[in-house]
């Protein structure tokens, strides 16, 4: 099925500013609640919000199979549980929708009402139900610089992460969206020096800059997803800021990984872009030696030119980028990491979400996480104000941002936006 909806030369009717993440090339997924006080499923063009539960009830969407209320739901699960089919059908019709050159509905002013709203109008909500999530820790760049920080260069890489993608199941139920404020979590650490744990608030909390991919219903107990299909069960991207506090982590991790340093929050983009958009900017990846064993092998372009950055915004201050990286500098790949997560027969869902693992580039600037950037703290970072960064301070702001660029089209994700609370305080009942 064709992809005109990645048509460069195509314009909206819409207001499209320059260099805007979403131009009529993008259409998007997401989820947001309306000025009336409605949940629907959306897309959006520039800077407008395009109710879909709207347009199909308008009859925009005839000749595509889809159920009735397929777009009145609270999240986006059963329209990606349509599959691939459907899911370019539609952009394909929005496309068209919103053509510059087509009047059906440019020139209907009451439909235009009941369809169109403003970005101040609406608030965006999580775009899926996650059911199950996966990080993997898939940067060779991020996977050694934390290795030589922690056991030295000559064995910064474990014997397996050459070999496999390596991964574990987070906690879906604290992946919240963009603009949704989190507190500083408490837990157990071990000073420097102590003979003994003591309970407080993380010192060292850490963004780390990761995207996520979001599945579609795969296979069944017991099934395995050939490489040369994972990404018909791939839907789209999103930004991820899976917030890290590494000094509880280092105390708790051994021997079966990360727990509460990790669980008490992961940050969204709420806008979900899907792989078909993502179509004109494939890639090579880096090579990987020695070479994977047979069912992580691939042909083709795998990986994705998307660049990435950072900004810490203090509060009452300007934000400063402290880092820009790229997707493409990921050694395992998105169909990689999804054959290696079924290879056992492990089922896989409709929304359920995959996290790449902390993205760092080759140079120091490229890094995706204080813990690298800052190299533990030895070198602070100076903010706008002039005040230092080891890690993240109370009432800091975590933004980042992504997009893709190429023979003049740009494709982003906007951003995902998380201030950073003081430790959650509730208040003592009378």
């Amino acid at each position: 099925m064709p992809l005109s909806a990645n048509n460069p030369d195509r314009n909206s009717w819409l207001h499209v500013s320059r260099n805007s993440d979403f131009p009529i090339q993008n259409i998007p997924f997401g989820v947001f609640l309306t000025r009336d006080d409605i949940i629907t499923i959306g897309t959006r063009i520039g800077d407008t919000a395009i109710d879909l539960g709207a347009l199909h009830q308008l009859g925009y969407f005839k000749g595509i199979p889809l159920t009735d209320d397929i777009f009145l739901q609270d999240t986006l699960n059963d329209f990606i549980a349509d599959g691939r089919k459907t899911w370019r059908l539609v952009r394909n019709r929005v496309a068209e929708i919103f053509d510059s050159n087509n009047t059906e509905l440019q020139n209907n002013k009451k439909h235009k009402e009941i369809v169109l709203f403003r970005l101040d109008e609406i608030e965006m909500q999580l775009p899926v139900h996650i059911g199950d999530y996966t990080d993997f820790y898939a940067s060779k760049e991020h996977a050694t610089n934390v290795g030589t920080m922690f056991r030295g260069a000559e064995n910064a890489l474990m014997p397996n992460w050459l070999h496999l993608p390596v991964g574990y199941h987070g906690r879906s139920s604290s992946i919240i969206p963009s603009r949704i404020p989190i507190h500083r979590p408490q837990g157990q650490t071990m000073p420097a020096g102590a003979d003994a744990p003591v309970f407080g608030p993380s010192q060292m909390v850490d963004f780390e800059l990761e995207m996520a991919f979001i599945t579609t219903d795969a296979n069944d107990l017991g099934e395995s997803i050939p490489i040369e299909e994972a990404e018909d069960y791939i839907f789209g991207l999103v930004l991820f800021n899976d917030w890290s506090a590494r000094d509880i982590q280092k105390w708790e991790y051994v021997p079966l990984g990360p727990f509460l340093g990790k669980n008490f929050a992961s940050s969204i983009s709420p806008w979900i872009v899907t792989l078909d958009a993502l179509e004109p900017f494939r890639v090579d990846g880096p090579d990987q030696d020695p070479k994977p064993l047979d069912y992580l092998q691939f042909k083709g372009k795998k990986s994705f030119d998307i660049n990435l950055e950072v900004a810490i915004q203090p509060k009452g201050a300007k934000e400063k980028i402290v880092a820009r990286s790229n997707f493409k500098h990921m050694y395992w790949n998105m169909a990689q990491q999804l054959a290696h997560h079924t290879i056992n027969g492990c089922p896989v869902n409709s929304g359920d979400m995959m996290g790449s693992g902390t993205i760092s580039g080759p140079t120091a600037d490229s890094f995706g996480s204080m813990l690298e950037l800052t190299w533990r703290g030895e070198n602070p970072l100076i903010m706008t104000d002039q005040t230092e960064r080891k890690f993240i301070q109370d009432n800091d702001t975590v933004i980042m941002r992504g997009y893709c660029e190429n023979d003049g089209v740009h494709i982003g994700f906007g951003e995902v936006r998380t201030q950073l609370l003081p430790v959650f305080n509730p208040k003592k009942k009378k």
